[in-house]
């Protein structure tokens, strides 16, 4: 355990945990966590996660101006509605393309464990840009990721980081109760304008 993986957890939960809360200030915490994440994972060879965090930068930029552009109600992020067969599509995607990332991982680099890693890589990146475009979704998605990460950190002696991960699923877990919450008494709000 490491100064830097230390202040890594610190800043991710608050970034996690103002997603949550849906301020915008959670952008800019998660944009420090990435930097932080990316250069620590680089160390241990999870070259999947190191690069996912610089895909992170990017959506999180995304998702800040899509937050600060959309929809609000009641001056709070409005949740958005995503059909099933575009969730099913976009998870199959995710899928795909971590495979060939794994792929190319474990037979042009030393990553420790390839698949694994690029298949988290890449369904991180969808659950990253479901919260940008403001999908419960996407905490459904991170609750499974999360248990998976648990393991994987866990395995490569990242202990402090696989408990950030282990609090994760708690947070992403709360966070589907929250926005569901929400987005229920947004759906009240609007029938009660017609």
């Amino acid at each position: 355990m490491s100064n830097l993986e230390i202040f890594a957890v610190v800043i991710s939960l608050i970034g996690v945990t103002l997603t949550i809360k849906r301020n915008m200030w959670c952008w800019w915490f998660n944009f420090a966590a990435f930097l932080l994440y990316a250069y620590l994972f680089y160390t241990y060879k999870l070259y999947g996660e190191t690069i996912l965090q610089f895909f992170f930068v990017v959506v999180n930029f995304y998702g800040f101006y899509h937050w600060l552009k959309g929809k609000q109600q009641d001056h709070d992020i409005r949740i958005e509605p995503i059909a099933t067969k575009l969730v099913i599509f976009q998870m199959l995607l995710a899928a795909v393309g971590g495979l060939i990332f794994g792929l190319s991982l474990h037979y042009f680099t030393d990553a420790a464990v390839p698949i694994l890693d690029a298949q988290l890589a890449a369904f991180s990146l969808l659950a990253t840009y479901w919260t940008s475009r403001k999908h419960i979704a996407t905490w459904v998605l991170w609750v499974f990721v999360d248990i998976i990460y648990v393991g994987m950190f866990i395995y490569k002696d990242l202990y402090l980081t696989a408990a950030l991960y282990a609090g994760f699923v708690g947070l992403a877990a709360f966070g589907w109760w929250q926005w569901t919450q929400v987005k229920n008494k947004q759906q009240q709000q609007a029938m009660k304008a017609l």
